[in-house]
C-alpha cells in the first residue's frame, strides 16, 4: 500500500489546501486528466498549449484523491499542495513513487545538437555486443531488453519515463543509454535521473524558439554536464568549442576526445574517408582509470560500416562510453564494424551505377557535417534534393540556406532542387510563405538556381533524371524529406526493373518513419 504523505515528502512544498488529518491511500499519479484513475495524485502542468490546472475539476471527478498545484483552484475540495515548479515536483514525485528505478542501472545521458540518436544506438550495439541486457531511450525507439515500442517524444514526460525505467529494472536491464533532449532538460522531464556517464557531443543552432535564444540553449544543454556530480564521468568533444568551454565547468571526473584535435584523452588518427565509410585509429593519449581498469596510451584500430563525418564523432563518443563501462577494445571493434546506422542519418539507401543518400538536415551543424563529408568522397556530380524544414521558423531556415550556399562551390552545387512537400507533411511541419521566402532569398542571392516544387515525388524524379552513373544524389530535409527514400526507390524500380525488390527495399525493411503501408 502507498501513502500519500509517504510521496509528497519528496518535493517542496509551499503550502496546502483541504488537507485531511488522515494519510490518504494512493494507487498512482497522471498529469492528464483522461488518464486519471481512482486514487491518483493530479499534477497540474502548465504547458504551451493548455494548462492542466483547468483540468482539476474534472480529474477529481475521475477519483483524484489530491492534487499538486502551482495555484490553489477554489472550486475543487480535494487536498491540494501548492509547489513552484509542477513539472520538477512531477519528475520528484514519479522517481520516488517507482522506488529511483535509475539507481539501480548504469544510466549513460547523451545530448547534443546533432548524433544522439546514432550515438546511443552504437553503444546500445556495443553494449550487447559484450553480453548486456540493455534498454534505450530515445527518438526512435523505447528498447526494454529485446522488446521495443516506437517512440512519441525523444526523452518521454518524467511520469512516463519513469515508468519505463521501472520496467527496465524489473527484467533485469543493467545498462540504459538514453538520448537528452534540450527540451526534456528545459521542461524537466529527465529531473531525478541518477546519470553515471552524461555526453555532450556537439552544439549548434537548434531549437531557438523554445528556448528564446542560442545561449539559452547552450545553457539548457549544458546543464547535463554542469550537474553531473564527482562521482560520475563526463565525456566532452574537444573539437566543439562549446562542448570544451565545460572541461571545468563540472564535478564529474572529465574523459575528452577529439578528431582534429589531440590534446585530449583520446584522439583519431589516419583518417581515410575516401568511401564514405570510415576508417582511422583511435589513440589513447592519457591514462585514466574506471572501476579498477586502467587504460594507458595505446592505439587500436576502427573500420565503421555507416557513413559519414559525423559517424565518426558518434563513434569516438560511443567508445569513450564504453571505455568506461568497461567493455574490452576487441569487443568495441567488432560491434562499431557491424553497427549497420540509424534510418536518415546519411544512411546509403542505393548504391547501383550511382548512389542515393538519404540524410535529416535538421540544422546548420548537422548540414556542415553532412556536405563535409561529401567532400571527403570520391564521385562526378551531387544532386541536393532538398525539403525546407516546415513550422521552424525563418531564421533556421535562412541559416540552412546559408550553411548549404556555404559548401556549394566545394562541391559543384549551381542548382538545389526544392520542395515543399505539400503531400507529405502534418499540420505540425507545413512550411510557411516566409520560410520559403528566405530560403529563395539566400540561395538565389548566392546565384545558385532553385528549381522548386510543391510536392516531394515531383521533386525527387527531377533529381534523379539529373543523376548519372557514378553521381550521388542526396535527398535532404526533416520531416518533409522523411518519405523520399521511399519514394526514391519506388521511381528507381520503374526505371530499372531488372533489380530484384528484395534487394532493392531492404534499405526500408525496419523503417519507423516515412513508410505508407500497403493498402
Amino acid at each position: 500500500m502507498i501513502y500519500l504523505d509517504e510521496i509528497i515528502e519528496s518535493i517542496d512544498i509551499l503550502e496546502s489546501k483541504n488537507k485531511n488529518d488522515g494519510n490518504i491511500e494512493m494507487n498512482g499519479i497522471a498529469y492528464h486528466s483522461l488518464k486519471v484513475k481512482q486514487g491518483d495524485i493530479f499534477v497540474c502542468i502548465k504547458g504551451y498549449k493548455t494548462d492542466g490546472h483547468l483540468y482539476l475539476g474534472k480529474a477529481a471527478e475521475k477519483g483524484a484523491v489530491a492534487a499538486i498545484v502551482e495555484d490553489f483552484q477554489e472550486d475543487v475540495y480535494i487536498p491540494q499542495y501548492r509547489v513552484k515548479d509542477s513539472r520538477i515536483a512531477l519528475a520528484k514525485l514519479a522517481d520516488k513513487f517507482y522506488n529511483h528505478p535509475s539507481k539501480h542501472m548504469k544510466m549513460i545521458g547523451i545530448t547534443a545538437t546533432n548524433g544522439k540518436t546514432t550515438t546511443s544506438f552504437m553503444i546500445n550495439d556495443i553494449l550487447e555486443k559484450y553480453g548486456l541486457k540493455t534498454g534505450l531511450i530515445g527518438t526512435v525507439v523505447i528498447k526494454n531488453g529485446d522488446e521495443a515500442i516506437s517512440s512519441e517524444l525523444t526523452t518521454p514526460e518524467s511520469l512516463d519515463l519513469q515508468n519505463y525505467l521501472n520496467q527496465m529494472r524489473n527484467n533485469d536491464v543493467t545498462h540504459v543509454s538514453m538520448e537528452v533532449s534540450s527540451s526534456a532538460l528545459e521542461l524537466h522531464r529527465s529531473e531525478s535521473v541518477d546519470f553515471d556517464i552524461v555526453v555532450l557531443n556537439n552544439i549548434s543552432r537548434e531549437h531557438i524558439d523554445l528556448h528564446k535564444s542560442f545561449d539559452n540553449y547552450f545553457n539548457t544543454k549544458a546543464s547535463l554536464i554542469r550537474n553531473a556530480g564527482e562521482d560520475k564521468w563526463a565525456i566532452l568533444n574537444l573539437d566543439d568549442s562549446y562542448s570544451a568551454s565545460l572541461v571545468n565547468e563540472t564535478k564529474a571526473q572529465v574523459l575528452t576526445y577529439g578528431v582534429t584535435n589531440k590534446e585530449g584523452h583520446l584522439c583519431v588518427r589516419d583518417l581515410d574517408l575516401s568511401t564514405g565509410r570510415a576508417r582511422f585509429t583511435v589513440e589513447i593519449l592519457k591514462t585514466f582509470k574506471v572501476e579498477g581498469i586502467e587504460y594507458k596510451p595505446q592505439k587500436f584500430d576502427v573500420k565503421l560500416s555507416v557513413p559519414g563525418l559525423h559517424s565518426v564523432y558518434n563513434s569516438m563518443a560511443a567508445i569513450a562510453i564504453a571505455l568506461l563501462s568497461g567493455i574490452p577494445i576487441d569487443t568495441i571493434q567488432e560491434a562499431l564494424k557491424d553497427f549497420k546506422g540509424v534510418e536518415r542519418r546519411f544512411e546509403f539507401i542505393f548504391e547501383d551505377k550511382f548512389s542515393v543518400i538519404d540524410d535529416h538536415f535538421a540544422n546548420s551543424g548537422n548540414i556542415d557535417v553532412t556536405l563535409g563529408t561529401l567532400d571527403f568522397m570520391e564521385y562526378e556530380d551531387l544532386t541536393l534534393v532538398y525539403a525546407i524544414r516546415g513550422n521552424r521558423g525563418p531564421i533556421v531556415n535562412r541559416e540552412n540556406a546559408e550553411a548549404i550556399v556555404k559548401w556549394a562551390p566545394k562541391l559543384g552545387i549551381d542548382e538545389i532542387v526544392a520542395t515543399t512537400s505539400q503531400s507529405h507533411v502534418t499540420e505540425k511541419d507545413v512550411v510557411t510563405d516566409e520560410e520559403v521566402a528566405v530560403f529563395e532569398k539566400v540561395v538565389s542571392d548566392a546565384g545558385i538556381k532553385i528549381k522548386f516544387y510543391d510536392e516531394l515525388p515531383d521533386a525527387i524524379a527531377h533529381g534523379l533524371s539529373k543523376t548519372k552513373t557514378d553521381d550521388v544524389m542526396l535527398l535532404a530535409g526533416c520531416q518533409g524529406m522523411d518519405f523520399g527514400a521511399q519514394v526514391a526507390l519506388k521511381q528507381i524500380h520503374k526505371l530499372r526493373p531488372d533489380i530484384g525488390e528484395e534487394k532493392l527495399f531492404k534499405p526500408l525493411e525496419n523503417r519507423v518513419a516515412g513508410i505508407e503501408k500497403k493498402k
